[in-house]
């Protein structure tokens, strides 16, 4: 397994984690030997906005004698008193929610208290006005909530509330049908999407990744918006390769299932290749680098996708990738104008060019 830093608060976070929609549907034994098989094998960041109550007592007992070496998402805002999944904005109800989570899951502390399921400016204000947000902070100042989530949809919300209150993760749907504007949770056009993503990291929130199936429709040629079906491999390197990333939160309901998605870090570099979506490219998504390194390899040894998602960064106002792009071996200056990379982009970049454009503008900085 491989693990990513959250800048913000210093952990280290699986590539791989588990979301809980589905773990409840198994059998019980089923279901906690898949928990803790998930944890031995490496994956130590769970999502709990479950698709059902039953599913809490089960990282209870999972979990139990490992508390402090798992890292839990807790939704300030999901209701179980009926069992099921439940939205709410009534404090009330938060909090015997919360209470009950702590309970059912055997511990006394949340490591990411998250602001959930703010999908609308008017959510928000409520969200406030009713003084969840409050109780979130007050609980953080009594060290019962160590750092602060946000969940969100909408690039629009998401920027609103990024600029009130200081959050260290945000929880947000990444995948090509939702950033090529395709599917029920499509919100935000393409330059709004990139801005979160460049905004996050930037500002080092941590990024983890909800729906990156797209609720299986990418794994389906009769329901992808592409006509085509991508490999779940192929869906988490996509949702990896945006900047801020740092965890994608598929579900499992199986030892099986969780040994599929631990299967990603043993799959070769072809074999993660996704570029097959260029053809579904939007136009004001076109000759725009997504960085996928499909131009490799490079003759004079440029990381070409990592010298692009700097320059982007660098030119959103991050500092930091400045500074990680004059610490490259290669970079734009090295570029010999061969061609090689502007006949290999399935995205239609003219990668040549923007090598020049690249150099020029860092040599003013």
């Amino acid at each position: 397994m491989r693990y990513r830093t959250n800048r913000r608060t210093g952990d280290q976070i699986s590539e791989i984690g588990l979301g809980s929609a589905y773990i409840y549907k198994a059998d019980h034994d089923e279901a906690v030997r898949t928990l803790r098989h998930a944890f031995s094998n490496g994956i130590n960041y769970f999502d709990l906005a479950a698709g059902d109550a039953s599913a809490f007592p089960l990282y209870g007992e999972a979990f139990a004698d490992v508390r402090d070496r798992v890292i839990y998402q807790i939704h300030f805002g999901a209701d179980y008193s009926a069992g099921e999944y439940g939205w709410s904005l009534d404090l009330d109800t938060i909090r015997k929610s919360v209470a009950w989570q702590l309970e059912q899951l055997h511990t006394d502390y949340i490591d990411y208290g998250f602001i959930h399921c703010q999908d609308e400016d008017s959510d928000w204000e409520t969200y406030k006005k009713n003084g969840i947000l409050d109780y979130i902070l007050e609980l953080k100042k009594k060290g019962i909530v160590r750092h602060i989530g946000l969940s969100s949809h909408t690039p629009s919300v998401i920027m609103h509330i990024l600029d009130e209150v200081k959050v260290d993760m945000l929880m947000f749907s990444v995948n090509p049908a939702y950033d090529y504007g395709q599917g029920e949770f499509a919100f935000g056009a393409d330059a709004e999407r990139r801005a979160v993503y460049e905004r996050c990291e930037k500002d080092g929130i941590g990024i983890s990744v909800m729906k990156p199936f797209c609720a299986g429709q990418l794994l389906d040629a009769d329901q992808s918006p592409f006509g085509i079906a991508l490999t779940p491999y192929q869906c988490i390197r996509y949702a990896l390769d945006k900047p801020g990333v740092l965890c994608v939160l598929p579900g499992a309901q199986s030892v099986q299932e969780v040994d599929t998605l631990l299967a990603y870090e043993k799959q070769k570099e072809e074999d993660l290749d996704y570029s097959m979506i260029a053809e579904y490219t939007p136009k004001e998504s076109a000759g725009k680098c997504v960085y996928c390194n499909h131009c490799r390899p490079c003759p004079m040894g440029i990381d070409i996708g990592l010298v692009n998602k700097y320059y982007d960064l660098a030119k959103a106002g991050d500092e930091l990738a400045v500074t990680h792009y004059r610490t490259l071996e290669k970079n734009a200056d090295d570029c010999i104008k061969c061609g090689h990379c502007d006949s290999r982009c399935p995205f239609h970049v003219h990668q040549s060019a923007r090598m020049s454009e690249i150099a020029e503008w860092f040599a003013k900085k």
